[in-house]
């Protein structure tokens, strides 16, 4: 594995061009920045093509002899299949009002990273196989044949690309290169060019129902850890539901919540809450996963495993479907789920047992976001809060690309922020909203091995959080995506040491008084609460002042 280099060395960014032009400038794999290639047994429990061991390291890849055919007639097959991918191969004008909007450009100087190039790395081969100009003109119309080393170059750029759609924002003709470089992931999946990151747990989701391969007792195990922490901060027992048929909500998170800090507090959060509530849902150990890493290879794959979610509400009789804070879990659902699946007719539109809401956004998917669903809450106040609890924290909020750009919730996690605590400071507006900066980490990213492209990939949004941290004293920064809980973490301690990260629902576990705690004298963290300190303090001076009057 590729040794980091440190932060001083990773920000000194050179944006010259290379010389040559870019056809004729040759792609360096750099250790560092890209992932392990797919395990064999991972490519054969997903039934793809071309299961076999093979290293991203060595020369051979160990293709199958007619891969550029395969290429090719599964090139033409998208193209006859989506429109978009058609329109988005000719319509570019290469304007270059995207080149300096990608975080893994800005943080890298890599001009291959500007998505007006990366894009350009499949175009180049449509103009050569499927346009006149192209096969006329060659390289004088932007066109290139598939050699061994643009497929090599293929799989080494679309592996950096998070997916995240920024560029698209700034596209006059509203190109959206996310789905280009989806597009380049299918036609490298049809000849076993996965990563190891995205087949792995694209794998454990289709076999066990979750990403990290958790077993039903585990999932149960992990969630009765949670609640004795419950117990113990507030002095009140919960005692959730598994696989009840019958339940009103059937309620789906990411499996990142159910495993590893700081999910796990954002977890503890939807617990109390629904506790507090005394909603009738469910969990399930079936369907224990709301995100999607089918979403990162090929869209059949993504429609397969989001079904998973539907054919459990419909074995459980439940009548409408609650999602914890993910990011491609709700991407999936607000864009492609309809399609693929849908509608979810034997569902009921969703309406909110507290408050009588009817959440009309969610009349196909039957579906609401958590943070729909509390900011409703609060507004109708039904939640008794202290936003004092969350004193011990400054805030800043992270707009996760996927619930941001691809749903556009942006007010409803400000609005439960605002509520529940009272130190909440926006990043700069050209780094928030539909203008969001990317972890660094998501479409399958989230690895190990290519940490340097990650920090390189982070340093935009860290950059952001660095301006509050510095003004302010920002030293928490909240998002609603689980995968921005487990990448931000190690991109804060490289960037901007001291600043923590949060999900928004931990914060509201924080602030909500239940009914029958105990004194609660901290955090779900175990970290002591402003008040409670005061509180201490006061004492001891009281006791001082006793002293001193005895």
């Amino acid at each position: 594995m590729a040794k980091l280099p440190e932060p001083d060395e990773l920000s000194k960014l050179d944006y010259t061009q290379p010389e040559s032009g870019w056809m004729d400038t040759p792609t360096v794999f750099k250790d560092g920045i890209w992932c392990y290639g797919a395990k064999q047994k991972n490519l054969e429990t997903l039934d793809f093509p071309n299961a076999r061991q093979w290293s991203v390291a060595e020369e051979d890849w160990k293709l199958p002899e007619n891969w550029q055919d395969i290429i090719l007639k599964g090139f033409k097959e998208l193209l006859d299949k989506y429109r978009s991918f058609k329109v988005f191969m000719d319509i570019c004008v290469r304007c270059g009002a995207c080149a300096d909007k990608c975080h893994f450009f800005i943080g890298s100087g890599d001009p291959k990273n500007m998505p007006v190039l990366r894009a350009e790395l499949l175009r180049s081969v449509y103009r050569g196989e499927f346009t006149k100009a192209g096969k006329m003109l060659g390289k004088l119309a932007g066109a290139r044949p598939l050699t061994l080393d643009v497929l090599k170059e293929w799989w080494y750029y679309f592996f950096q690309c998070t997916e995240c759609r920024r560029c698209s924002v700034f596209c006059p003709y509203g190109i959206d290169t996310a789905e280009i470089t989806m597009m380049g992931r299918e036609l490298l999946n049809l000849i076993g060019l996965n990563t190891d990151w995205i087949s792995g747990p694209a794998a454990n989701c289709f076999m066990k129902g979750n990403h990290l391969g958790l077993e039903p007792h585990a999932i149960t195990s992990n969630l009765e850890y949670m609640l004795d922490d419950i117990e113990e901060i507030t002095g009140i027992k919960i005692t959730p539901t598994f696989n009840r048929k019958g339940a009103e909500i059937l309620f789906v998170t990411p499996s990142g919540d159910l495993f590893a800090d700081p999910g796990t507090y954002t977890c503890m959060g939807y617990l109390m809450l629904f506790h507090e509530l005394g909603i009738d849902y469910t969990w399930s150990t079936y369907a224990s996963e709301g995100g999607n890493f089918g979403f990162f290879t090929t869209n059949e794959l993504a429609k397969r495993l989001n079904s998973k979610i539907y054919a459990e509400a419909r074995r459980l009789g439940v009548k409408w479907i609650l999602g914890g804070e993910c990011g491609h879990m709700w991407r999936v659902l607000n864009q492609y789920m309809d399609t693929w699946n849908g509608p979810a007719d034997f569902l009921q539109e969703p309406v909110s047992p507290i408050t009588g809401t009817r959440f009309e956004n969610a009349k196909s998917t039957k579906m609401v976001h958590i943070a729909e669903f509390t900011a409703d809450l609060i507004r109708h106040k039904k939640l008794n809060l202290d936003p004092g609890r969350n004193d011990h924290l400054k805030l800043t909020f992270h707009d996760s690309c996927n619930t941001a750009r691809g749903m556009g919730i942006f007010e409803e996690p400000r609005y439960i922020i605002n509520n529940v605590a009272n130190n909440f400071y926006e990043m700069h507006p050209n780094t928030t909203r539909e203008k969001t900066f990317c972890c660094g980490s998501g479409s399958g990213l989230n690895a190990s091995e290519n940490m340097e492209l990650r920090m390189r990939g982070g340093f935009p949004r860290a950059n952001a959080v660095k301006d509050v941290h510095d003004k302010y004293g920002v030293n928490m920064l909240a998002n609603i995506c689980a995968i921005d809980r487990a990448a931000l973490p190690p991109l804060m301690d490289y960037w901007v040491p001291g600043v923590g990260v949060t999900g928004v629902h931990e914060l509201v576990a924080n602030a909500l008084i239940m009914k029958g705690e105990k004194e609660r004298t901290t955090d779900l963290r175990s970290e002591p609460l402003q008040s409670a300190e005061s509180k201490e303090e006061d004492k001891e001076e009281s006791k001082e002042e006793d002293k001193d009057n005895a």
